[in-house]
Protein backbone atom coordinates (compact mmCIF):
# COMPACT_ATOMS: atom_id res chain seq x y z
CA UNK A 1 0.00 0.00 0.00
CA UNK A 2 2.74 2.35 0.72
CA UNK A 3 4.84 1.66 -2.00
CA UNK A 4 1.93 1.91 -4.52
CA UNK A 5 0.91 5.35 -2.82
CA UNK A 6 4.06 6.68 -3.31
CA UNK A 7 4.76 5.86 -6.90
CA UNK A 8 1.48 7.20 -7.68
CA UNK A 9 2.60 10.46 -5.64
CA UNK A 10 6.06 10.84 -7.04
CA UNK A 11 5.59 9.43 -10.83
CA UNK A 12 2.06 10.06 -11.24
CA UNK A 13 -1.11 8.41 -11.14
CA UNK A 14 -0.89 7.77 -15.19
CA UNK A 15 2.48 6.58 -14.73
CA UNK A 16 1.73 2.96 -16.19
CA UNK A 17 0.60 5.31 -19.22
CA UNK A 18 4.55 5.63 -20.10
CA UNK A 19 6.08 2.70 -18.98
CA UNK A 20 5.57 -0.58 -16.49
CA UNK A 21 7.46 -0.53 -12.97
CA UNK A 22 11.18 -0.95 -13.17
CA UNK A 23 11.16 -3.37 -10.36
CA UNK A 24 14.24 -4.39 -9.82
CA UNK A 25 15.62 -0.59 -9.19
CA UNK A 26 12.61 -0.31 -7.21
CA UNK A 27 13.70 -3.14 -5.00
CA UNK A 28 17.60 -2.04 -4.79
CA UNK A 29 16.42 2.00 -3.91
CA UNK A 30 13.49 1.30 -1.59
CA UNK A 31 15.32 -1.08 0.57
CA UNK A 32 18.07 1.51 0.96
CA UNK A 33 15.59 3.78 2.15
CA UNK A 34 13.90 1.90 4.77
CA UNK A 35 16.81 -0.88 5.63
CA UNK A 36 20.03 1.13 4.76
CA UNK A 37 21.84 -1.46 6.90
CA UNK A 38 20.23 -4.27 5.80
CA UNK A 39 19.63 -3.13 2.03
CA UNK A 40 19.39 -5.19 -1.10
CA UNK A 41 22.75 -5.20 -3.15
CA UNK A 42 21.90 -6.69 -6.27
CA UNK A 43 19.51 -8.38 -8.68
CA UNK A 44 21.09 -10.35 -10.54
CA UNK A 45 20.60 -13.84 -13.25
CA UNK A 46 21.74 -16.91 -12.10
CA UNK A 47 21.58 -20.68 -12.71
CA UNK A 48 18.88 -21.73 -10.23
CA UNK A 49 18.90 -25.34 -10.62
CA UNK A 50 14.62 -26.32 -9.46
CA UNK A 51 14.55 -22.18 -9.18
CA UNK A 52 12.74 -19.59 -10.72
CA UNK A 53 13.57 -17.02 -8.23
CA UNK A 54 15.49 -16.81 -4.89
CA UNK A 55 16.13 -14.12 -1.93
CA UNK A 56 19.59 -14.61 -0.61
CA UNK A 57 21.28 -13.13 2.08
CA UNK A 58 25.35 -12.36 3.45
CA UNK A 59 26.90 -14.32 6.22
CA UNK A 60 27.61 -11.19 8.08
CA UNK A 61 24.87 -8.83 10.34
CA UNK A 62 23.42 -6.95 9.41
CA UNK A 63 22.70 -8.74 6.55
CA UNK A 64 23.34 -7.42 3.08
CA UNK A 65 20.50 -9.25 0.68
CA UNK A 66 20.51 -10.29 -3.06
CA UNK A 67 17.62 -11.00 -5.11
CA UNK A 68 18.44 -13.83 -8.16
CA UNK A 69 16.33 -15.11 -10.45
CA UNK A 70 17.01 -17.95 -13.37
CA UNK A 71 18.10 -17.40 -16.06
CA UNK A 72 15.61 -17.53 -19.85
CA UNK A 73 12.38 -15.93 -17.83
CA UNK A 74 10.56 -13.67 -20.23
CA UNK A 75 10.72 -10.06 -19.46
CA UNK A 76 7.36 -10.65 -18.01
CA UNK A 77 7.97 -13.63 -15.53
CA UNK A 78 11.22 -12.04 -14.87
CA UNK A 79 9.52 -8.65 -13.48
CA UNK A 80 6.74 -10.93 -11.36
CA UNK A 81 9.97 -13.24 -10.23
CA UNK A 82 11.82 -10.23 -8.49
CA UNK A 83 8.33 -8.96 -7.29
CA UNK A 84 7.82 -12.08 -5.77
CA UNK A 85 10.89 -12.04 -3.67
CA UNK A 86 11.07 -7.87 -2.87
CA UNK A 87 8.01 -9.29 -1.24
CA UNK A 88 9.75 -12.02 0.56
CA UNK A 89 12.24 -9.16 1.33
CA UNK A 90 9.49 -6.53 3.50
CA UNK A 91 7.52 -9.26 4.92
CA UNK A 92 9.51 -12.46 5.79
CA UNK A 93 13.15 -11.34 6.06
CA UNK A 94 12.78 -11.50 9.48
CA UNK A 95 11.67 -14.97 9.83
CA UNK A 96 15.31 -16.36 8.93
CA UNK A 97 16.29 -16.28 12.36
CA UNK A 98 13.12 -17.69 13.52
CA UNK A 99 13.08 -21.09 10.93
CA UNK A 100 15.83 -23.23 10.10
CA UNK A 101 13.99 -23.96 6.76
CA UNK A 102 14.84 -20.87 5.60
CA UNK A 103 18.33 -21.23 6.16
CA UNK A 104 20.39 -19.56 3.66
CA UNK A 105 17.26 -17.62 1.88
CA UNK A 106 14.03 -18.03 0.32
CA UNK A 107 14.23 -20.59 -2.35
CA UNK A 108 10.85 -20.73 -4.63
CA UNK A 109 10.13 -23.13 -7.60
CA UNK A 110 7.46 -22.25 -10.42
CA UNK A 111 4.66 -23.80 -8.30
CA UNK A 112 5.37 -20.70 -5.77
CA UNK A 113 6.00 -17.97 -7.93
CA UNK A 114 3.08 -17.87 -10.47
CA UNK A 115 -0.43 -16.73 -8.02
CA UNK A 116 -1.84 -20.43 -8.28
CA UNK A 117 -2.97 -20.33 -4.76
CA UNK A 118 -0.16 -21.31 -2.97
CA UNK A 119 -0.11 -21.22 0.94
CA UNK A 120 1.89 -19.12 3.69
CA UNK A 121 4.87 -16.51 2.70
CA UNK A 122 4.66 -17.98 -0.66
CA UNK A 123 0.59 -16.91 -1.13
CA UNK A 124 2.18 -13.32 0.64
CA UNK A 125 4.82 -12.92 -1.43
CA UNK A 126 2.78 -13.44 -5.05
CA UNK A 127 -0.24 -11.33 -3.28
CA UNK A 128 2.73 -8.58 -2.64
CA UNK A 129 3.50 -8.97 -6.62
CA UNK A 130 0.47 -8.47 -7.90
CA UNK A 131 -0.37 -5.76 -5.94
CA UNK A 132 2.47 -3.98 -6.84
CA UNK A 133 3.35 -4.75 -10.60
CA UNK A 134 -0.71 -4.50 -11.30
CA UNK A 135 -2.55 -2.48 -8.99
CA UNK A 136 -6.28 -2.67 -8.77
CA UNK A 137 -7.53 0.03 -9.11
CA UNK A 138 -5.64 1.15 -12.32
CA UNK A 139 -6.38 -2.64 -13.54
CA UNK A 140 -10.08 -1.48 -13.42
CA UNK A 141 -10.06 0.96 -15.50
CA UNK A 142 -8.46 -0.68 -17.95
CA UNK A 143 -10.78 -3.41 -18.11
CA UNK A 144 -13.92 -3.13 -16.76
CA UNK A 145 -15.09 -5.89 -14.03
CA UNK A 146 -18.23 -6.87 -16.11
CA UNK A 147 -16.48 -6.58 -19.44
CA UNK A 148 -15.86 -10.58 -20.95
CA UNK A 149 -11.97 -9.88 -21.88
CA UNK A 150 -10.33 -11.75 -25.11
CA UNK A 151 -6.92 -12.49 -25.28
CA UNK A 152 -6.28 -9.40 -27.35
CA UNK A 153 -7.48 -7.29 -24.34
CA UNK A 154 -5.59 -9.45 -21.70
CA UNK A 155 -2.66 -9.08 -23.63
CA UNK A 156 -2.80 -5.01 -23.51
CA UNK A 157 -2.53 -5.13 -19.88
CA UNK A 158 0.47 -7.53 -19.40
CA UNK A 159 2.05 -5.27 -22.01
CA UNK A 160 0.88 -2.12 -19.46
CA UNK A 161 2.31 -3.43 -16.78
CA UNK A 162 5.26 -5.66 -18.11
CA UNK A 163 3.93 -8.57 -17.13
CA UNK A 164 3.26 -12.33 -18.64
CA UNK A 165 -0.05 -12.75 -19.95
CA UNK A 166 -0.54 -15.73 -17.62
CA UNK A 167 -0.01 -13.33 -14.41
CA UNK A 168 -2.19 -10.82 -16.44
CA UNK A 169 -4.82 -13.18 -16.91
CA UNK A 170 -4.84 -14.03 -13.16
CA UNK A 171 -5.05 -10.97 -11.68
CA UNK A 172 -8.45 -10.33 -13.96
CA UNK A 173 -9.83 -13.90 -12.39
CA UNK A 174 -9.50 -12.03 -8.94
CA UNK A 175 -11.55 -8.83 -9.42
CA UNK A 176 -14.12 -10.05 -12.43
CA UNK A 177 -17.94 -9.93 -11.52
CA UNK A 178 -17.95 -12.82 -14.79
CA UNK A 179 -17.66 -16.29 -14.38
CA UNK A 180 -14.64 -17.38 -16.42
CA UNK A 181 -12.08 -19.73 -15.82
CA UNK A 182 -8.54 -19.98 -17.09
CA UNK A 183 -7.55 -23.62 -17.92
CA UNK A 184 -3.44 -24.59 -18.77
CA UNK A 185 -3.05 -27.76 -20.52
CA UNK A 186 -0.08 -29.88 -22.41
CA UNK A 187 -1.31 -33.10 -24.32
CA UNK A 188 -4.75 -32.97 -23.45
CA UNK A 189 -4.72 -32.75 -19.77
CA UNK A 190 -4.72 -29.87 -17.70
CA UNK A 191 -1.78 -28.83 -15.92
CA UNK A 192 -4.05 -26.37 -13.80
CA UNK A 193 -6.78 -24.18 -13.54
CA UNK A 194 -8.18 -21.09 -11.92
CA UNK A 195 -11.62 -19.84 -11.77
CA UNK A 196 -13.51 -16.59 -11.02
CA UNK A 197 -14.50 -16.14 -7.60
CA UNK A 198 -18.50 -15.72 -9.29
CA UNK A 199 -17.55 -19.11 -11.30
CA UNK A 200 -16.40 -20.68 -7.90
CA UNK A 201 -19.15 -19.91 -6.05
CA UNK A 202 -21.64 -21.24 -8.85
CA UNK A 203 -20.00 -24.66 -8.29
CA UNK A 204 -17.43 -24.60 -11.89
CA UNK A 205 -14.41 -25.38 -10.68
CA UNK A 206 -11.21 -27.96 -12.04
CA UNK A 207 -9.34 -29.68 -9.31
CA UNK A 208 -5.71 -30.87 -10.62
CA UNK A 209 -3.96 -31.08 -7.60
CA UNK A 210 -2.94 -34.62 -7.43
CA UNK A 211 -6.09 -35.47 -9.77
CA UNK A 212 -6.20 -35.64 -13.85
CA UNK A 213 -8.37 -33.75 -15.17
CA UNK A 214 -8.56 -35.28 -18.79
CA UNK A 215 -10.06 -31.63 -21.43
CA UNK A 216 -13.04 -32.69 -23.18
CA UNK A 217 -12.56 -33.95 -26.81
CA UNK A 218 -13.74 -31.19 -28.45
CA UNK A 219 -11.78 -29.10 -26.66
CA UNK A 220 -9.24 -26.53 -28.71
CA UNK A 221 -6.78 -27.87 -27.02
CA UNK A 222 -7.76 -31.11 -27.96
CA UNK A 223 -8.72 -30.97 -31.60
CA UNK A 224 -5.38 -28.59 -31.96
CA UNK A 225 -7.53 -26.24 -34.09
CA UNK A 226 -5.60 -23.41 -33.47
CA UNK A 227 -6.85 -19.98 -35.23
CA UNK A 228 -7.99 -16.84 -35.10
CA UNK A 229 -11.61 -18.36 -34.85
CA UNK A 230 -10.41 -20.28 -31.53
CA UNK A 231 -8.29 -17.58 -29.95
CA UNK A 232 -11.32 -15.25 -30.37
CA UNK A 233 -13.85 -17.58 -29.55
CA UNK A 234 -16.34 -20.19 -30.43
CA UNK A 235 -19.42 -21.47 -29.08
CA UNK A 236 -19.54 -25.35 -27.05
CA UNK A 237 -22.43 -26.85 -26.38
CA UNK A 238 -23.89 -27.76 -23.31
CA UNK A 239 -22.32 -31.40 -21.77
CA UNK A 240 -18.74 -30.70 -23.26
CA UNK A 241 -17.05 -29.15 -20.36
CA UNK A 242 -19.65 -28.18 -18.00
CA UNK A 243 -23.83 -28.69 -18.05
CA UNK A 244 -23.97 -25.60 -19.23
CA UNK A 245 -22.84 -24.23 -22.96
CA UNK A 246 -19.39 -21.94 -22.96
CA UNK A 247 -17.53 -19.32 -25.25
CA UNK A 248 -14.05 -21.70 -25.31
CA UNK A 249 -10.80 -19.08 -26.05
CA UNK A 250 -7.71 -20.92 -26.90
CA UNK A 251 -3.98 -20.94 -28.63
CA UNK A 252 -1.00 -22.35 -28.11
CA UNK A 253 2.06 -21.14 -26.60
CA UNK A 254 5.17 -23.06 -28.48
CA UNK A 255 7.43 -21.24 -26.34
CA UNK A 256 6.14 -23.08 -23.30
CA UNK A 257 4.85 -25.68 -24.44
CA UNK A 258 1.44 -25.32 -23.09
CA UNK A 259 -2.43 -24.38 -24.31
CA UNK A 260 -3.89 -21.52 -22.85
CA UNK A 261 -7.80 -22.21 -22.67
CA UNK A 262 -10.42 -19.57 -21.28
CA UNK A 263 -13.63 -20.51 -20.57
CA UNK A 264 -16.67 -17.56 -20.44
CA UNK A 265 -19.92 -18.95 -18.85
CA UNK A 266 -22.95 -18.02 -20.87
CA UNK A 267 -25.53 -17.33 -18.20
CA UNK A 268 -24.34 -14.48 -16.53
CA UNK A 269 -25.97 -12.89 -13.10
CA UNK A 270 -24.81 -9.85 -10.80
CA UNK A 271 -22.72 -11.87 -8.64
CA UNK A 272 -21.48 -8.39 -6.91
CA UNK A 273 -24.92 -8.15 -5.05
CA UNK A 274 -24.30 -11.39 -3.20
CA UNK A 275 -21.22 -9.41 -1.17
CA UNK A 276 -18.81 -6.45 -1.27
CA UNK A 277 -17.02 -5.94 -4.54
CA UNK A 278 -13.08 -7.06 -3.90
CA UNK A 279 -11.40 -4.04 -3.29
CA UNK A 280 -7.34 -3.39 -3.42
CA UNK A 281 -5.07 -1.72 -0.81
CA UNK A 282 -5.27 1.27 -2.16
CA UNK A 283 -8.81 1.60 -2.61
CA UNK A 284 -8.86 1.12 1.02
CA UNK A 285 -6.59 3.49 2.30
CA UNK A 286 -8.38 6.37 -0.01
CA UNK A 287 -11.65 5.31 1.28
CA UNK A 288 -10.21 6.21 5.40
CA UNK A 289 -10.10 9.68 3.63
CA UNK A 290 -6.06 9.30 3.91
Amino acid sequence: MRITQMLDAVLGADRFDRKPMDVASLALEYSRQIAPSEAIELVEERNLPGCVGALVYGDVKPRKWGILYDKGQSPGRRAFTIAHEFGHYILHRHKVDEDLALTGGFFCDDEAVVQRGGMGIEEEADTFAADLLMPLHDMRKQLRSSSRADFDQLGKLAERYGVSLEAAIIRWLEYTETRAMLVVSNEGFAKWAKPSRPALRSGIYIRTKNEIFELPAMASAVTRDFTEITRSGIDQAAGIWFSEPVIEMCFRSDRYDQEYTLLHFERQRDWSLDEEPQTDCVDRFAGNGV
